[in-house]
Formats: C-alpha cells, structure tokens, sequence
C-alpha cells in the first residue's frame, strides 16, 4: 500500500486578460485530482455567478473581522474590493492528498509563499500588450476607463513575472494548456513525491535477497 502524499499547493497568477480564468477551468476538467480554492471577496456578485461557487461573496465588516481572526492564508485589496483565501480548507484538502490552486494576484503569492514556501507559483503572460488590450476590450463587460487601470495594473503585474517557478505564454490556449497540465504532472514524479506514494516498491526493490 503507498501512503498518503501531501498535496501540492499551485500559486496561479496573470494580469486581467491573460485567460487564468480559463485555462484553471480546463485544468479542473483535465484533471480530478486538483481543485481550486473558493476565494471569499466583498465585490458585488456579477450576473451569473453564484455564492459558494464562484466566491464566497461577503460584506466589508464579515471580511475583516475574518483578518483579525487569522482565517486567511492570503488577503488583498484589488480594485477596491477585498479577496482572500481560507487557510483551513487549503490545510485540510492539502492533507487529503488533493492538488489545490489558487488564482491569485501577485500581492497574494508574497503572502503564501511566506507562510507555504514550498507552494509552486506559476505566472501566465499574454503575448503582447496588444493582444491583452483586444481581449480586454472584446469582454464588453468594462467601461473604457475600467480597460485603461487594468491594463496600467497589468504591467505593474507583469513586473514580477520573475518571481515566479514558472512562466506560461497563452499565446495558443491548448498550447498553455499542456504547458500547465505538465507542471503539475512533473511536480507528481519528484523523488520526494513518489518515495512516499510508492514506499513499499521501494522497499521490496532495494530489500537484499
């Protein structure tokens, strides 16, 4: 019997309009071992979205009285509305041997990579300012004003790409896709992941006859 190894905590951060969104939702499709973080947030619920599903959608006053109680791993202000991460479920999920992501900003990557260091951060690029700005403007869900600040904050984004494991190009979506899949993939096969997965293989293997 192998044991339980713990699992892997993914740090997924893009400027807006890098198609992190996207590309996360075919990991999960792809995948069945990872799962993504529900993160709570005091922006207004778009349509469609759902609470528990998309965010955990919650008031100003609930948020911070969760800071003062330590409940998150991570915590941000973006764009005027708070975003933050549950640290307990990340723990418990992480102890069931289950992958876990976090689509996050790169403020939000500090702070985990503080707490969790041995988190895996990975940064998806567009591939020019000019395709960032058409897939910006093409959404029509944001008024011009609302395009120019995201694309001011993508650069500063963008400044610390480099702080990151390792750099994705969603230049060709299926392309980032594998990039991605393949990650996390290799992360799975470190010695130290499969020593303790397959520690009875090892052990009839390398017994003395």
């Amino acid at each position: 019997m192998s044991e339980q190894q713990q699992g892997t905590l993914y740090v997924i951060s893009a400027p807006s309009g890098a198609g992190k969104t996207s590309l996360v939702a075919q990991m999960l499709e792809r995948d069945p071992v990872l799962g993504v973080s529900i993160s709570h947030t005091t922006r207004p619920m778009r349509s469609g979205e759902q609470d528990g599903v998309n965010y955990h959608f919650v008031g100003c006053e609930q948020f911070e009285a969760m800071i003062e109680r330590d409940e998150f791993l991570e915590h941000a202000d973006v764009f005027g509305n708070y975003y933050g991460t549950s640290q307990r479920w990340v723990a418990d999920t992480l102890a069931q041997g289950r992958d876990v992501i976090l689509e996050i900003d790169w403020q939000g990557a500090v702070q985990v990579r503080r707490l969790m260091p041995d988190c895996v951060g990975i940064f998806i690029l567009p591939p020019s300012p000019e395709v960032l700005r058409q897939r910006l403007t093409g959404r029509g869900t944001d008024a011009a004003e609302v395009v120019e600040r995201r694309l001011r904050e993508a650069a500063e984004e963008c400044r610390h790409a480099q702080e990151f494991d390792f750099l994705v190009v969603n230049d060709n979506f299926e392309v980032a896709l594998a990039d991605l899949l393949a990650i996390v993939r290799g992360q799975r096969l470190r010695v130290t992941a499969q020593e303790a997965r397959h520690a009875g293989l090892l052990a009839s293997l390398t017994a003395r006859p």
